[in-house]
């Protein structure tokens, strides 16, 4: 569908595009295109109701217990390695009294029962957005229902997405109100991406702290049954299998995935079977634990110390946020059936086996899992912890390197190789520098610390922040989103804090007991990223105070006041409007320029992905005797681009089809009539054009406006129906014919280098932050050139130096 806007000489159109090398594919693709045509109405309400049906995935009952089963090595690995650790770092200081035991583990029942089975399993895991959970996936749902991202990029027509789904609200209703409050003023916004990039570096933090305290705990099995062994000898091992863990990520996950979940689903069982055994053998008293009134008089016998010892027990809930991060192949349903079925009551069985345990041995509170596993199946148990520690370790350090591809997305982390490692599952990458540098923190924490107890501090606090994030973001996304009412929202602020707030105050006294790691981990990462972040900002005003007008180049006639060389220039900018400021510097200092001049906008947009066949957006700038275009193209944070993407190839073909579009249009307009009254539609070969003639304006005021007029085209199918339509005008031909010449003649990529500087007489912490850390980091981080696989004979770079 195009809509075509302006008077007969002045017409300017836009036509999102798609191109592809292969046939079937686009076939494929150009279904929805088949069923638009088939329907007798405009697409305006018909064409939601389809993409909704499209977006909406079924699953049969066989499929989802299949899924179930499959989420248990991807979502819970992390979750159920938390009975290797739990006990010791609660009593890391013995245990005085047998009915601690009882209170420690009816705060582990409730506490798995009110955050992960009631907040995270029913209620966390519906804010995902479109299936993809975690921290950013919140962020991009506000920053679609809000003006709260702070580099304004957006498009109308983004909204117009398959995958760009919002809801609208009463102007006065309470989430409106919300809305404007949080749109007020910029303080807002930046403390809100703040937040973000908090919960974000946590989640990095976890990434480091997951796999030290996994395969450390896994690891001290040894040492139990073989008691003079030196616990160097356990570090070591550690060590070694860290080394191999993280030596393997560049195969990702997709080639050995199907062990994980036989490997987790063995480990749940074995678990909750030794914990019901040793509940019948030691003591059976320690159900009781189901009353809440043990955690009344534990708090009152413990006093501090009971209080302090609540970091040790928040263990037990730890991997609840790689549960909502991992969300993304899973459907909701799928991970909820899991985790009641199997996750939860084998947890249970599990804590309360030990618990029966400690019970008659008191003593062995340092190793209480492997004590309290019986002797028939200790070695075999010791071969399952260790391999689910390792999935564990797998699916967090996945998690990590997904929250920071889409950190890198929306603009919050430098420029990294991000490899794809999976042909099936769209978020399976590898960051080959992000793991070397996870590798070395883990290891340095594992053999800096050597023992459980300050690591466990140090992951508490981690998964403690984190927590309080979703929370507030949850807030949000309740009031904006889901529009609940306020006092619903007033309830769940109230109950999170209640659980929350106490975890949070009991780990901030261990902060020097190990707890300062993931502080100083997570200090560093969020300047690395608002740093980053507050550069590109910096970079994007300056191009957009910059730009030039478009009255500027009309004035320069069609040879922009230079010799036109034959050849296609392709001018990369961040700017979705408007001439950038390194095309006027370009013209300026040299006395040619190509035939035909593209200006390229890549964009995020806070969306999973973009489909293929709506990700280019074009349109004519000028006159057609000026062959000035622009092309956007649009990713979401999920996107990648792969090697085996011709970025130029799918530039030119959506020109070329642009162009064609164009011209069969012009041939339509001249014996079709339109009403100047309203809004009229006529059916012409396959194709349903729109006439908005609010829109009609004269030539100049059409050629040099900012305004876009697009109705996406979804399918790359119509290039093949407009070439055997023959519609397509004699000018639209010839122009055809030129622009191919023109890419026989040659292309080049012209990328600006902008640098920035702090001015003299700015701030000492920002010279530091500008002239030393940004420049660091731009110096370090990957060339778009290299990302968009653009030939080095064919880059000619433009610097520009600004000061901020």
């Amino acid at each position: 569908m195009i809509e075509r806007a302006g008077s007969e000489s002045g017409t300017r159109f836009m036509a999102s595009v798609a191109s592809t090398s292969n046939e079937d594919e686009a076939t494929n693709k150009g279904n929805m295109w088949d069923l638009e045509q088939k329907l007798d109405q405009p697409m305006d309400e018909e064409a939601g109701k389809i993409k909704d049906m499209y977006r909406e995935k079924k699953f049969s009952a066989m499929l989802v217990l299949r899924l179930a089963f499959q989420s248990l090595g991807v979502v819970y690995g992390d979750l159920g390695t938390s009975p290797l650790y739990v006990f010791y770092n609660t009593f890391s200081r013995g245990i005085e009294d047998p009915e601690d035991i009882i209170g420690a583990l009816s705060l582990i029942i409730y506490s798995l029962t009110l955050v992960p089975l009631l907040k995270y399993v029913f209620l966390v895991l519906r804010a995902n957005d479109n299936g993809q959970g975690g921290t950013f996936a919140l962020y991009s749902l506000l920053c679609r229902h809000a003006k709260v991202k702070t580099i304004p990029n957006q498009h109308r027509k983004d909204e117009e997405l398959t995958t760009y789904s919002r809801h609208v609200f009463h102007e006065k209703s309470f989430a409106a109100k919300t809305k404007r409050w949080l749109e007020g003023h910029e303080y807002k916004k930046n403390a809100l991406l703040i937040l973000v990039l908090l919960g974000t570096c946590m989640v990095i933090g976890d990434g480091i702290l997951t796999p030290a305290i996994s395969v450390l705990s896994a690891a001290g099995g040894i040492k139990v049954d073989h008691p003079n062994m030196s616990s160097d000898v356990v570090i070591i091992v550690a060590v070694i299998i860290l080394v191999g863990l993280f030596s393997m990520q560049h195969y990702g996950t997709d080639r050995v995935g199907w062990l994980f979940a036989p490997i987790v689903l063995l480990w749940f069982l074995f678990i909750g079977s030794i914990g019901a055994f040793n509940i019948w053998k030691y003591d059976s008293s320690v159900l009781k634990a189901l009353s809440p009134v043990y955690i009344v008089r534990y708090f009152r016998r413990g006093g501090r110390d009971g209080w302090t010892s609540l970091g040790g027990i928040m263990l037990s809930i730890t991997g609840t946020e790689a549960l909502f991060a991992d969300l993304g192949h899973f459907p909701v349903l799928a991970v909820q059936i899991a985790f009641t079925v199997v996750v939860f009551p084998s947890l249970l069985l599990a804590y309360s086996g030990q618990a029966a345990y400690l019970m008659k041995h008191q003593d062995h509170v340092v190793d209480a899992f492997y004590r309290s596993i019986p002797g028939s199946v200790y070695w075999p148990m010791f071969i399952i912890a260790t391999l689910a520690a390792i999935v564990a370790s797998q699916a967090t350090i996945s998690a990590t390197f997904s929250i920071i591809k889409q950190a890198e997305a929306l603009g919050c982390f430098p420029r990294v190789k991000v490899v794809h490692t999976s042909k099936n599952f769209l978020g399976q990458v590898y960051i080959p520098d992000i793991n070397w540098v996870l590798m070395i923190l883990c290891i340095a924490v594992t053999a800096g610390f050597k023992n459980q107890s300050q690591i466990g501090n140090a992951y508490g606090t981690a998964v403690v922040v984190v927590m309080l994030v979703t929370t507030s973001l949850m807030i949000l996304i309740m009031l904006l989103v889901w529009h609940c009412h306020w006092s619903l929202v007033l309830i769940f602020t109230i109950l999170s804090s209640a659980v929350e707030l106490p975890y949070f105050s009991a780990v901030l006294f261990k902060v020097d007991q190990g707890g300062w790691v993931p502080l100083v981990i997570a200090a560093a990462f969020l300047v690395i990223m608002y740093v980053w972040h507050y550069g590109s900002m910096k970079r994007y005003e300056f191009e957009m105070h910059s730009k030039v007008s478009i009255a500027w180049i009309l004035g320069l006639g069609p040879s922009l006041g230079l010799v036109r060389v034959p050849g296609i220039g392709f001018v990369y900018t961040e700017l979705a409007s408007g001439v950038p400021p390194i095309f006027s510097h370009f013209i300026t200092n040299l006395p040619a320029i190509h035939s035909v001049v593209v200006f390229v906008c890549v964009k995020y947009l806070p969306v999973y992905t973009v489909p293929q066949e709506e990700r280019f957006l074009v349109k004519r700038i000028g006159p057609k005797n000026f062959h000035i275009f622009r092309c956007i193209a649009r990713y979401g944070y999920k996107d990648l681009h792969k090697k085996d993407d011709n970025f130029e190839k799918m530039l030119f073909d959506s020109l070329l089809l642009y162009v064609r579009l164009e011209s069969m249009m012009e041939g339509c307009s001249d014996s079709e009539e339109y009403s100047l009254n309203g809004l009229q539609t006529m059916q012409s070969g396959d194709f349903l054009l729109t006439e908005n003639s609010n829109t009609f304006t004269s030539n100049m005021e059409c050629t040099i406006s900012d305004e876009d007029s697009i109705v996406p085209i979804k399918s790359p199918l119509q290039a093949n129906k407009l070439r055997s339509s023959g519609q397509t005008s004699q000018n639209g031909i010839d122009e055809l014919e030129f622009l191919t010449s023109c890419r026989n003649a040659g292309v080049v990529h012209i990328l600006g280098n902008t640098v920035i500087r702090a001015r003299r007489d700015s701030r000492f912490f920002k010279k530091i932050a500008i002239d030393y850390i940004y420049a660091f980091l731009r110096k370090i981080c990957r060339e778009n050139s290299v990302i968009f696989n653009v030939p080095h004979e064919s880059l000619l770079n433009v610097g520009q130096i600004f000061s901020v």
